[in-house]
């Protein structure tokens, strides 16, 4: 049985660096219309609401050195870096996600770091700066635990419910709820790395720490901007 091509949407123009709109032309030129989902083998980046959407997730390969010691997770001003793309796979012992899949309101998801192959992670660990949970990458090419989960939250003051729509809508806010400890993902424009909390020559001066928030307000809002869409 043939599958249908995958189609890769506009919004890899401002996520990679390309000229314009021209170089992508011929591969978005026959995106269907459900192209505002965001869909299983998109590669995204998420901004963060609270903050003016300016900060945008995103990890390397430098670690914690507290807590846990693995890998950092902050949220930083550079929307172009590669560091952000997060590739959304199906979560742990859940069904098979196949590329261009538009994401269920509700499912469970892995986020897999592009650049170094960890999983967005979370666990009881304190957090540096709000004493909230780690969140951190963990694992090698996207295998780690259960602590890699997330649900999918919509959000109702974005019209999913009232709409009776099902689907993650690119660029609304949504909130991802770890299944391992309850808890939102979230940050603070507040709660950022300074000289003083972190060092003088900090190499993520004014990154916002990121964390699992227990409590369930506008500082768990992300929404999915820039990124590789796939679409069949």
């Amino acid at each position: 049985m043939k599958t249908a091509p995958l189609c890769i949407a506009a919004a890899v123009v401002a996520s990679l660096g390309a000229a314009s709109a021209d170089d992508v032309a011929t591969e978005t030129a026959h995106c269907p219309t459900e192209e505002k989902y965001v869909t299983c083998g998109s590669a995204v980046k998420l901004a963060h609401v609270e903050s003016g959407g300016k900060y945008y997730l995103q990890s390397d390969e430098r670690q914690l050195q507290s807590g846990s010691g693995q890998q950092l997770v902050t949220a930083s001003q550079n929307n172009r870096a590669p560091k952000g793309l997060w590739q959304i796979r199906e979560g742990h012992d859940e069904a098979f996600c196949e590329a261009g899949t538009p994401v269920k309101c509700g499912q469970v998801l892995r986020f897999m770091h592009l650049e170094t192959g960890s999983n967005l992670h979370t666990h009881g660990i304190r957090s540096p700066l709000s004493n909230q949970h780690e969140v951190t990458g963990f694992g090698q090419d996207g295998e780690g635990d259960a602590g890699d989960d997330w649900r999918v939250v919509c959000d109702a003051s974005a019209g999913y419910f009232s709409g009776g729509a099902e689907y993650w809508i690119r660029e609304a806010p949504v909130q991802f709820k770890s299944i391992a400890t309850n808890r939102f993902l979230g940050a603070s424009s507040t709660v950022k790395f300074t000289e003083q909390n972190c060092g003088r020559g900090c190499p993520i001066m004014n990154h916002l720490e990121v964390f699992g928030r227990n409590s369930n307000d506008s500082y768990s809002h992300w929404k999915a901007d820039l990124g590789v869409h796939l679409y069949k």
